[in-house]
């Protein structure tokens, strides 16, 4: 991609189409793993790594849904707990996985920042925007297995330490589905993908690329559907490009009285797609659509 990557997040339990992130690195300590010497991991994605990342260790604690799972239900919330992808970039190695809630946090902050920064937002309301995007982070964990939050984490060649690079949420089914989605509205028994920030400091890497793959991937695996959803508002011409890239095609597009609400028109777009093959990653993009 060119510059940026549209993101949509929801401050009234729904969605809205923004940027991608103008957030600062966001460098952890819990994102420190073994150095490269470490022998490779069999993963869930490409194998085009020299040095992935190791598979992701056992959810420390049971997601908590507030309701009793069924034996199905249970098996897909070990899938999503145990799912990886990995990609080696020109300068540094992706990981995507499942959110865990000690990264609720940081989450939290890459994707206000980012609202912020599309919606030309005073710094002063990033702390608000933080408080209701988080509790919106909260209450949709509640539908796992459902949906889920991915986020990738990104090591710099030569580098010891991952850092948070994006997001993406993917929601699987109508159990999954907001109850309130942005216009034009997505079918809700379909796979639909919102949500996605990039980190401003590492864009133009094709990780906004990779994060759309790893959100496909991983719905072929939760979801018999062979269709999958997405927004983009009309403004965002780098990420109509990407999405335009990747197999995506217009549904519908929001009525010019949308403006009215003061909210940025949105295309409603959808994607037909086979399963994808194991090496979903090693798919080429062309350099003017690194994000």
């Amino acid at each position: 991609m060119a510059t940026q990557v549209s993101i949509s997040i929801s401050l009234h339990r729904q969605p809205f189409h923004h940027h991608r992130s103008a957030a600062a690195n966001h460098h952890h300590h819990f994102l420190s793993f073994p150095k490269r010497s470490r022998p490779s991991f069999s993963l869930s994605a490409t194998n085009s790594s020299p040095s992935p990342p190791p598979p992701p260790p056992p959810l420390q604690t049971p997601l908590r849904t507030g309701r009793f799972l069924t034996n199905e239900e249970l098996e897909k919330l070990d899938l999503l707990g145990n799912y990886s992808y990995h990609h080696q970039l020109k300068t540094g190695l992706l990981w995507v996985r499942l959110m865990r809630d000690e990264e609720i946090d940081m989450t939290v902050t890459l994707l206000s920042e980012s609202f912020a920064e599309s919606m030309m937002m005073a710094a002063g309301y990033v702390k608000l925007l933080e408080f209701l995007v988080k509790n919106y982070l909260i209450e949709r964990r509640l539908l796992s297995p459902h949906n889920a939050t991915l986020i990738g984490v990104y090591r710099e060649d030569g580098e010891e330490d991952f850092e948070l690079a994006g997001t993406v949420e993917l929601t699987f089914n109508q159990t999954g589905a907001n109850a309130n989605p942005p216009t034009p509205t997505p079918p809700k028994g379909s796979p639909y993908i919102c949500n996605m920030a990039v980190s401003k400091p590492l864009r133009r890497r094709g990780i906004g690329w990779h994060l759309l793959k790893a959100g496909e991937e991983l719905i072929t695996k939760m979801s018999l559907s062979t269709e999958v959803y997405l927004h983009c508002r009309i403004i965002d011409e780098a990420p109509f490009n990407m999405y335009t890239r990747a197999g995506y095609t217009i549904v519908k597009t929001d009525s010019i009285l949308t403006l009215l609400t003061l909210q940025r028109r949105r295309h409603l777009m959808r994607k037909e797609f086979p399963p994808l093959p194991d090496d979903v990653s090693e798919l080429d993009f062309p350099n003017e659509y690194l994000s």
